[in-house]
């Protein structure tokens, strides 16, 4: 019986790498663009490696691909395969972490220094006919008199923090997994996260969508920070509770927030982000760059190769 590869769902302009890795080795291809999760199940039905963007990848998708079968999920995260069910199932997971770390990185130290230089607000008070520079730009810290704080601190935090270790920071890190010469070696200080929030300038969360982190970011944890404090978020949405957040800018409890990712994508017409003052949204583009589209297809790419060889992902997800 002819193998089978199926992509899911792709934002990208084609797929030839993928389809050439499925060909290669024999095996039938399709690219589809499933929406919802009835639209993948009857997708996946008897697929043998399936690669998934953004759609939903549930219990029932699992138990309608081949047994066996490899999921492959293209991106950093994989909250949207239901990893229970793919090990109920026995099939073996994988994702790619590593394409985009320069480009979050990149975007997420430009977010943090244009909140802190409040570029936002000095750009709209020109278009607006003001000239009011101190006006629109108080208070502002210089970087050396600015605490930096990181909310987890691995693969990107750590690329984030070497982006902007000579600007004269101090830096905080809230992260249990960081240990004390890893600290030393960073020149950070490690703290907890009561107490991350009390004394940093401006928060970058670095952390992964667990039941622990889900909902981090709430009206009594925004409440701890000081009124002057910014937040940037390239990491996952559903770390904040987005109506807190946007609550406290509207009231003037926390000054400004760079945010590239949101609990729902797109995000709703109808989110009190929208009209919230001193926030920068971006529309989950900080993985992006020209490369990191080329980069990231050649790794799924590989997987499928991998796969149909009868290899294990590059880069597996636990499903234990």
């Amino acid at each position: 019986m002819t193998r089978k590869v199926v992509i899911t769902d792709y934002t990208f302009p084609e797929v030839s790498r993928e389809e050439q890795a499925a060909r290669a080795a024999g095996a039938a291809f399709e690219a589809l663009q499933c929406s919802t999760a009835q639209d993948v199940v009857a997708a996946v039905a008897g697929a043998d490696v399936v690669a998934v963007q953004f759609a939903p990848f549930t219990a029932a998708a699992a138990r309608a691909v081949a047994p066996g079968a490899t999921i492959i999920r293209y991106g950093v995260g994989y909250d949207n395969i239901d990893l229970a069910a793919a090990r109920t199932a026995g099939l073996k997971v994988g994702y790619v972490p590593d394409y985009c770390a320069d480009e979050v990185a990149d975007h997420t130290a430009a977010a943090a220094l244009a909140l802190l230089r409040k570029l936002v607000p000095l750009d709209r008070s020109v278009r607006a006919g003001e000239w009011a520079a101190v006006r629109h730009a108080r208070p502002m810290k210089p970087f050396d008199e600015t605490v930096f704080g990181f909310f987890g601190m691995g693969q990107i935090g750590r690329a984030v923090h070497a982006r902007l270790r000579g600007l004269g920071f101090r830096f905080i890190v809230a992260d249990p997994a960081m240990s004390s010469s890893d600290a030393a070696a960073l020149d950070v200080e490690r703290v907890d996260s009561d107490t991350l929030l009390r004394r940093a300038d401006i928060v970058s969360l670095h952390a992964p969508s667990t039941p622990e982190t889900v909902g981090f970011l709430n009206a009594d944890r925004l409440a701890r920070m000081q009124p002057h404090a910014m937040i940037v978020n390239s990491a996952r949405g559903q770390l904040i509770v987005e109506a807190d957040l946007a609550a406290a800018l509207k009231e003037g409890r926390l000054a400004g927030a760079a945010l590239d990712v949101f609990a729902v994508e797109p995000l709703p017409l109808d989110s009190p982000l929208r009209d919230a003052p001193n926030l920068l949204l971006t529309p989950h583009a900080a993985w992006y760059s020209d490369g990191a589209i080329g980069r990231l297809q050649k790794l799924v790419a590989q997987d499928i190769s991998r796969a149909l060889n009868g290899e294990p992902p590059r880069k597996p997800v636990r499903t234990d």
